[in-house]
């Protein structure tokens, strides 16, 4: 998989405008200003996974595009036609499919991304029996539906979108880092998965108007301002989950582990992650049986553990019984570790189980991946200014706790709304791996170019005062820094923020979301990485304590800014940076 697809196409009638990818509706526009992110018709499974749709024919003519898709995979079959119909006015979208075979689904129907711009603008619902009422789209991160049964919504300074077919709703797709609000299909509150029997046809449409759209802002010049913000965080990875033999690492300043204990190679896990010689982020993932935790805490006796999280199996959260069950059970075992809680899978399970999750602990933990709901590269580098507002959302939750951010993947390490169990290793070694490498996916661009620069503005967007450490990825692997091609693009931008730990945090919010820099003061000396995730090279001022900086930097590329007598640090280079050390995590006053 290339980083950035080339098969994209655009399609124009009557001033609007729509760039197809594959079997997206990308970029509504009309008159040059966007309208929506995307449209996308959308077959997920009795698990929550995703039909891959193929384009099979695409007819065009100068006022209709008509793709043709056909849903196969996990167990579905569906043949489905995608109509945009322009007019002066309005622009129609209508899809019809046919399901061809017997099948359970949670979701078939469209989805409408609108762009995360739109927080905090005022709505117009119109609801199916008539009723209006005005709201509002959140500003903050909202962990549950924000409008409900829609027929007709009203964006101010946005689109007017009239659906039929059945029953909108909206979710605030930010919670996965998706730069957008999603409308779709299905209320959650009905029964799911329901059937789709053979022949059984869905038909659903939606007509966009651009009456009443702001004009677009006028963009100023691409500036950073950095600030000091507390320490810079930590920077780990996480244990390779690969088969074995795998390679001891020294990647990173810190190891995080998971260690499922109703599988039978949890202590051979722990024991090579150990091997890496580096302190232990400890996850562990369990029912609230005392005995099985007490045998956990004592195999952690001897190792040097920074910090314990418990979550529960089927929540995905650390309750309070599980907490108070890690307790006692470390207490038994005589160790002494920080217990921390929080959300195992994403920022969405931390923000909807806020009441469940202790907060008399030595930290808040909270993961996220950009690949949950689609696999495109736009999506990947759109998470970036997502991930800001995640970390910004969790340090206000964490109320003075410190925040723990990470192992993120490109895609999820499993699937957390899953309804059959998941895969599991049967064996006490490693042989086959464990963790992911089971219940996790792979992703081609693991090893680009452009993925180095991706971590650098992660860490970006990610760094903001009160986040004590960040993570990424696995230290070997088809998931990891190095593979059996050698250290990955991704391996030095890690390093390079290893680096950075120790001094003081230097952080500010991007102009728009493309270019992105982050910093450390050691002894009065500003050190500075920048990253460009634009498809074009890019000039852009950064601002830190210590002066000004204009920085010319390459499409997907990430360097040190380059000026030596505003950042005077000799012999760093992106190419061969300094070696970081194994320095133990500071250890939190709370407990």
């Amino acid at each position: 998989m290339s980083w950035w697809r080339t098969n994209a196409r655009t399609w124009e009638a009557h001033g609007w405008r729509v760039e197809v990818r594959a079997d997206e509706l990308a970029e509504i526009r009309r008159d040059g200003r966007i309208l929506l992110r995307a449209v996308r018709a959308v077959v997920r499974d009795r698990g929550w996974q995703t039909v891959p749709a193929r384009v099979s024919d695409v007819d065009v003519s100068a006022e209709t595009l008509i793709l043709r898709l056909r849903h196969d995979g996990l167990s579905a079959h569906l043949e489905s036609r995608l109509e945009v119909r322009a007019g002066t006015d309005e622009l129609l979208i209508a899809w019809d499919a046919e399901n061809q075979t017997v099948f359970d689904t949670c979701r078939t129907g469209l989805v409408v991304l609108h762009p995360a711009s739109d927080a905090g603008s005022e709505a117009l619902v119109e609801h199916p029996d008539g009723s209006t009422e005005i709201t509002a789209l959140p500003v903050e991160i909202s962990p549950h539906q924000p409008i409900r049964n829609i027929r007709e919504l009203r964006i101010a300074g946005g689109p007017a979108l009239r659906f039929a077919g059945e029953v909108f709703e909206m979710e605030d797709q930010r919670n996965w880092t998706d730069a957008s609000f999603k409308t779709y299909s299905r209320p959650l509150a009905l029964p799911y998965p329901y059937r789709l029997e053979a022949g059984e046809h869905v038909r659903q449409s939606m007509r966009i108007r651009a009456d009443d759209i702001a004009e677009p802002v006028s963009t100023a010049e691409a500036t950073i301002e950095l600030h000091v913000a507390g320490a810079f965080p930590e920077i780990g990875v996480e244990a390779s989950t690969a088969p074995d033999p795998v390679p001891a690492s020294d990647i990173g300043m810190f190891r995080v582990v998971e260690l499922d204990l109703a599988t039978p190679n949890w202590r051979a896990a722990l024991a090579r992650a150990a091997a890496d010689t580096r302190p232990l982020d400890v996850r562990i993932v369990a029912d609230c049986e005392a005995d099985a935790l007490v045998e956990a805490a004592h195999v952690l006796r001897g190792h040097d553990v920074v910090r314990v999280t418990a979550f529960d199996r089927r929540r995905h959260v650390s309750t309070a019984e599980m907490v108070s069950a890690l307790r006692r059970a470390l207490a038994t075992a005589h160790v002494d570790a920080p217990v921390l809680a929080g959300s195992r899978s994403h920022f969405t399970e931390l923000n909807r189980e806020q009441e469940a999750i202790p907060s008399d602990v030595a930290g808040i933990t909270v993961n996220t991946t950009p690949l949950f709901h689609s696999l495109d590269t736009e999506q990947l580098v759109e998470s970036l200014a997502m991930q800001r507002l995640i970390a910004q959302q969790t340090v206000r939750i964490a109320a003075g706790a410190p925040v723990h951010i990470g192992p993120i993947s490109l895609r999820p390490r499993y699937n957390n709304v899953a309804t059959t169990p998941a895969p599991a290793p049967l064996r006490t070694d490693l042989s086959e791996g464990h963790g992911a490498e089971f219940t996790g996916a792979k992703d081609d661009r693991q090893g680009a170019p452009e993925l180095a620069a991706w971590v650098i503005a992660s860490a970006a967007a990610l760094a903001v005062a009160g986040v004590e450490s960040l993570s990424w990825f696995e230290t070997w692997g088809p998931r990891g820094l190095i593979d059996a091609s050698g250290r990955t693009p991704a391996a030095a931008a890690v390093e390079a923020l290893a680096v950075l730990s120790g001094g003081t945090l230097l952080t500010g919010n991007s102009p728009d979301g493309l270019v992105w820099a982050v910093g450390a003061r050691h002894e009065n000396r500003d050190i500075v990485l920048v990253a460009n995730l634009d498809r074009v090279d890019r000039q852009f001022t950064v601002r830190a304590p210590g002066g000004t900086e204009a920085v010319m930097l390459g499409a997907g590329s990430w360097t040190w800014a380059p000026c030596p007598e505003l950042f005077p640090v000799q012999g760093f280079s992106p190419a061969a940076p300094p070696r970081p050390s194994a320095r133990r995590a500071p250890r939190s006053p709370r407990s």
